[in-house]
């Protein structure tokens, strides 16, 4: 790791080369992720008529594979060399894309898209679990907050940028080459990350939950959750909603930049309650506030409720989840980072997972997507609920530092 100090602090470099790279390349993943999230619905009903329910259905796979793999991704991680496990996880990632190409029928897509959420959900596990490895200590909570600028500023631009191209030239091949292209970029930059080799842990014969699952941290997993749920429907089915309820083609695109922004701005400025350890607070602002923009974006049916909801959500993400994530660090000892990361990480795609299935089956049965947004909203109030009355005060007793 690079040996660089901040001048102006005295403290380890934030920024060392090792960690820009695991940065950037976490960027690049992400960003071949969101340049087709939102297109996809549009791609599964234009070229294969399928329903709401279908889409959902199909969606889901991806993400119901991620959170399989999580679990068993944390374990590999924290057994084998870290870097490796990445960077074949990373291969394997982008490699799928080239499989979209093939997708001749319904049930080869649904295939194909389900099958690439493994390597996704092993991928994010490991390159996170690198960030945290390459960070200096006195900076990891910091680190951890910035690290997830990488996910947010490819959510600002992707979206963007895939709606804009799809509406320009409807080509779904070029989309699917732009993110070909972008993941193996990512991957290049990984393979030069310069990391110590750790010891591997020493696992005993008897197999027990804890060696995938984080137990300590359930009640925050839930939280997460709960959030993931209301956020898996609000990002699959925005672009549908827009053109059929409120009559816009590219609305969506300045939806994600909106929400994308609030995500930005959150974790600049949360940024700096983290450094002082504020991380029950960072996580309260952040729940309370992702609330109120559910609630706007579904009781206000309109334009301004549209964009408003759109920025509320990412102030409340941005301060939420970095500090529900220092969390999780938090509550595991040091060997462990990569077990924390992909319970964090597996409570977030059970959350999508569920919310894209149960999104699409209450727009189908109920023939709108708001009844879908009003379950977005009761679910997020319900984790809210249950942080506040049960995981804050959890956190503040098992954390180990």
């Amino acid at each position: 790791m690079d040996s660089e100090n901040d001048t102006k602090t005295g403290q380890p470099a934030l920024w060392n080369s090792n960690y820009l790279k695991v940065w950037i390349a976490n960027f690049m993943l992400f960003f071949a992720f969101y340049l087709l999230a939102p297109l996809l619905p549009l791609y599964l009903r234009d070229t294969f008529s399928a329903d709401k329910a279908m889409i959902g259905l199909v969606l889901s796979g991806y993400t119901l594979t991620a959170l399989c793999v999580r679990p068993f991704s944390g374990f590999v991680v924290d057994t084998f060399p870290r870097k490796k496990v990445l960077l074949i996880c990373y291969f394997c990632f982008a490699l799928f894309f080239a499989g979209y190409y093939i997708t001749g029928s319904l049930l080869l897509f649904a295939v194909i898209r389900t099958l690439h959420g493994a390597p996704f959900g092993a991928a994010t596990v490991a390159n996170s679990t690198m960030a945290v490895d390459v960070l200096y200590p006195e900076r990891r909570s910091e680190g951890i907050g910035y690290y997830g600028l990488s996910n947010n500023i490819a959510m600002a631009i992707g979206p963007s940028m895939g709606l804009y191209i799809y509406h320009t030239i409807h080509n779904f091949n070029l989309l699917f080459t732009m993110s070909l292209v972008i993941a193996l970029g990512g991957l290049i930059i990984d393979s030069t990350i310069k990391c110590r080799e750790r010891q591997p842990i020493e696992h005993s014969n008897k197999l027990s939950l804890d060696r995938f699952i984080l137990v300590k941290g359930w009640s925050e997993g839930i939280c997460i959750a709960a959030f993931a749920f209301s956020f898996g429907i609000i990002s699959t089915y925005i672009a549908i909603y827009s053109q059929e309820v409120l009559h816009i083609t590219s609305g969506s695109g300045t939806f994600f930049m909106l929400l994308a922004i609030g995500l930005i701005l959150s974790r600049l400025v949360g940024n700096k309650s983290l450094r002082e350890g504020k991380i029950v607070h960072n996580a309260s602002i952040g729940m309370l506030m992702s609330l109120c923009g559910y609630f706007v974006f579904t009781a206000v049916p309109n334009l301004y409720g549209y964009y408003a909801a759109a920025l509320m959500i990412g102030l409340g993400n941005g301060h939420m989840y970095p500090a529900i994530q220092t969390m999780f660090i938090n509550l595991a000892p040091h060997e462990r980072r990569g077990t924390a990361n992909s319970t964090i990480l597996t409570s977030w795609d059970l959350g999508i997972g569920l919310g894209i299935i149960g999104g699409g089956s209450v727009a189908e049965h109920l023939g709108c997507y708001s009844a879908a947004f009003w379950l977005a909203f009761a679910i997020n109030a319900v984790g809210v609920l249950f942080y506040f009355l049960y995981a804050r005060q959890s956190f503040i007793r098992n954390k180990l530092r």
